[in-house]
């Protein structure tokens, strides 16, 4: 589980590029629940899952997993606990290693030591088992550098290397977004099947309504560094595409309306 109370930052404080990303962030996400975090650009959608990460410290607030305060450990040590897939799919691996040794990587995450890229006869197994779980037949291809594969294939292996030590939460910040359309479609079925298959925590970020809608449990949506709704249990099982849009046409007039106003059009969305 993993719990955030009072949550804010602000970057470049006292300036003119001041920016409150976050504001007073309350939120939990129990224990095998997947969530998806929806909003326009600037949103506070990324920012949220870099405070969780560990990126930056917070201004205010604080971070518990499985009820550990971990709000001032630096990202390293929260990496022993937190998985991470990125937007572009040559991040988080080494491009000239192989497969293999990219994996026996992940496999040693938060071990400080015996780091030798060694690999066993038994370990190689396990490895060419998993891996064909991917259905890519990059169980015959180990030993290439994983820079020579497509966007979706690493993609599919940083998802599998992420959950490799099952992580007490997977981030997920649009790791299908520079993936054609075939390819995201691949990495948002593996999503899923990996998400449910071992019971995993994890958040989301996305700008696909349709991912938000086919994929998780509860929908997150976040406006100026705020949450402003939040679908779950049978309001997530009724919302659909049209009812996401129409909440952000209304969410970007609030502005321009009394706040009561706003709330009553708001609800019509729950």
């Amino acid at each position: 589980m993993i719990k955030i109370e009072n949550l804010s930052k602000t970057f470049y404080k006292n300036t003119v590029n001041e920016v409150n990303a976050l504001k007073n962030i309350n939120l939990e996400i129990k224990q095998g629940s997947f969530t998806a975090v929806i909003g326009t650009n600037g949103s506070g959608k990324s920012t949220l899952l870099n405070a969780i990460a560990g990126t930056f410290f917070l201004d205010e607030g604080d971070i518990l997993l499985d009820n550990q305060n971990i709000t001032n450990w630096q990202e390293y040590k929260r990496a022993k606990y937190i998985g991470r897939v990125f937007q572009d799919p040559f991040a988080g691996t080494a491009a000239e290693m192989s497969i293999i040794e990219n994996i026996v990587l992940a496999m040693k995450r938060g071990k400080s030591h015996n780091l030798s890229l060694a690999v066993s006869k038994h370990i190689k197994e396990e490895i060419s088992e998993r891996v064909k779980m991917l259905k890519m037949g990059l169980e015959s291809r180990l030993e290439n550098p994983i820079g020579t594969l497509s966007g979706g294939q690493r993609q599919a292996l940083t998802l599998l290397m992420a959950t490799w030590i099952k992580p007490k939460l997977l981030l997920l910040d649009e790791h299908t977004a520079a993936l054609d359309p075939k390819s995201a479609a691949k990495i948002a079925e593996l999503t899923k099947y990996i998400i449910e298959t071992e019971n995993l925590t994890a958040m989301m970020v996305t700008h696909s309504m349709q991912q938000a809608i086919d994929l998780p449990d509860r929908i997150i949506m976040m406006h100026k560094g705020q949450i402003v709704k939040d679908y779950q249990a049978e309001n997530k099982k009724r919302i659909r595409i049209p009812d996401l849009m129409n909440t952000f046409d209304i969410i970007q007039k609030k502005e321009l309306f009394d706040d009561s106003v706003i709330e009553l059009m708001l609800n019509q969305y729950c």
